[in-house]
């Protein structure tokens, strides 16, 4: 009974130590926080809740005051937020470095994108093009927007793209509304039926920083940041170029 007494005590302990982390990410780096739910939750107990959404949206749920223990977003979001004292001062960590990329059907012909002509013919040359609604606040979408701008091209992009608001434009392809997407490359592998033509060449690459900040009002500071470890960590990183995404 003693032994017992002892193990129900072990286990309220542990239970009473456990921890809900509200995660807030950016689309492009959802893969790798989901990825590492499983593991997470069985090594330490805590639970974590994942929300993702473009990155000008994080910034406006969190000033608007939505609580949460963990984000991760831009950098310059991530600095924006330590100087609002809406984040842990200096806790920023970057976790990633994101490009984007073209993708295209499976089985299509898969256009020549490795100069910056090839990318915008096969852009001019396609029914329609899926990416990020510049105005939800996406990287991806405001980068292309102002490319597109500079080229004089945005009027015949603005006529045939497909414009979403978060999440996979991938998937416009794979429901046959859109020929091609551009996005950040992370958000364009893994989707069935969808294949990833490659980046942006150098020329006009964009990559995106992203880091990860722990939330001023975390409640369990010392849980969000076994999780920032394991984020960092070397086993997470070697992970990342399969995913789409570079180590920062």
């Amino acid at each position: 009974m003693r032994e017992l007494l002892a193990l129900l005590s072990l286990a309220v302990a542990a239970a009473a130590s456990a921890a809900d982390i509200k995660v807030l990410t950016a689309g492009a780096f959802k893969p790798v926080i989901v990825a590492e739910v499983a593991a997470f939750e069985r090594e330490t107990g805590h639970r974590l809740i994942v929300e993702n959404d473009t990155a000008g949206a994080l910034l406006r749920r969190i000033k608007a005051g939505e609580a949460f223990d963990l984000v991760v977003l831009t950098q310059a979001g991530a600095q924006e937020l330590d100087g609002a004292g809406l984040v842990v001062a200096g806790s920023g960590t970057p976790v990633a470095k994101v490009g984007i990329g073209l993708a295209v059907a499976q089985g299509a012909p898969k256009p020549d994108i490795a100069s910056a002509e090839g990318f915008k013919q096969a852009l001019l040359a396609a029914r329609s093009v899926a990416m990020i609604d510049p105005g939800a606040g996406g990287s991806s979408g405001i980068y292309l927007a102002r490319l597109f701008e500079r080229w004089g091209i945005a009027e015949r992009i603005r006529s045939k793209a497909i414009l979403v608001p978060g999440g996979l434009t991938g998937t416009r392809i794979a429901s046959g509304q859109a020929d091609v997407a551009v996005q950040q490359m992370s958000e364009l592998v893994g989707i069935p039926g969808v294949v990833l033509v490659g980046p942006l060449p150098p020329d006009i690459q964009n990559y995106t920083v992203y880091s990860a900040a722990i939330g001023a009002r975390a409640v369990d500071r010392a849980a969000v940041a076994q999780l920032l470890a394991v984020l960092q960590s070397p086993r997470v990183r070697a992970a990342l170029p399969a995913r789409g995404i570079e180590a920062p």
